[in-house]
């Protein structure tokens, strides 16, 4: 299959501070989309963080197949952007993802948010990227 691209428009709305659903492929279970933050990075995949110890990872070592759902929020014209493919899990850059992703969704000038953060420095992260093979999008 081939890749297919994210437009102008879905890298715009991409860039506002939304959350994501992820979805694992699950064989013969339903998907168990769980809330993410994520970015899209200079080469058109998405990428987001979990722990190295989680369901999700344990999953997408099995089966790397993944997809990250985002919606405009309520009071918004209806809007959606849908990315699937395959993923890779990596270490490096994991943490600079978690800061990039917190001043992104936080007020790290919150004390109770950079504390926040502060003790996330010392959980095990992992980058997902998600390789974008399935776009689909609506908007009205």
């Amino acid at each position: 299959m081939t890749a297919e691209t994210l437009s102008p428009q879905d890298l715009s709305f991409l860039a506002r501070p939304l959350c994501g659903f992820f979805s694992t492929a699950a064989g013969a279970s339903p998907p168990q989309p769980r809330p993410v933050w994520f970015e899209v990075t200079t080469n058109g995949h998405v990428q987001l963080f979990t722990g190295s110890d989680t369901p999700k990872v344990r999953q997408l070592r099995r089966d790397p197949r993944a997809s990250l759902v985002v919606a405009a929020p309520v009071g918004e014209r209806e809007r959606w952007v849908s990315v699937a493919g395959p993923t890779t899990l990596a270490s490096d850059g994991a943490w600079e993802l978690v800061e990039r992703l917190a001043a992104r969704y936080w007020d790290l000038d919150d004390p109770i948010r950079a504390q926040d953060l502060a003790q996330m420095r010392d959980e095990d992260w992992l980058r997902v990227i998600i390789e974008p093979e399935i776009v689909r999008r609506y908007a009205m």
